[in-house]
């Protein structure tokens, strides 16, 4: 792949852990954009949006997510989510890896070998 990779997240997420070291084991070269250092704005969090949808981007199983009160968590739409998703960048999937035209939400190595093989 000769696009230039991005990995979106935070660093102290296990999974990103281990993507991270996925890639680097198999000589991927790859930009990490820490949400919380590197800040994520509305623009950003669209363009994910409209590359895999707000279903997937948005991680309703994480701690973040389910700790929200019954009336933040009901009846979400794009709009909804992408609020949430600002206001806590913890509640996105991780990691979100961009790649040109491609993107890829969480980590499998299989997917990975795949994608970089």
């Amino acid at each position: 792949m000769t696009a230039p990779v991005t990995m979106y997240g935070i660093p102290n997420c296990d999974t990103i852990k281990k993507a991270r070291a996925w890639l680097v084991e198999h000589d991927v070269t790859f930009i990490f954009h820490d949400y919380r250092k590197d800040g994520l704005d509305r623009a950003l969090l669209d363009e994910l949006i409209d590359r895999v949808g707000w279903e997937v981007l948005l991680n309703r199983a994480g701690t973040t997510f389910c700790k929200l009160p019954e009336e933040d968590r009901a009846e979400l739409d794009r709009e909804r989510a992408t609020a949430l998703m600002l206001a806590q960048p913890g509640m996105i999937k991780r990691p979100v890896l961009v790649a040109g035209g491609m993107t890829e939400v969480g980590f499998k190595p299989d997917r990975y070998a795949a994608l970089f093989g």
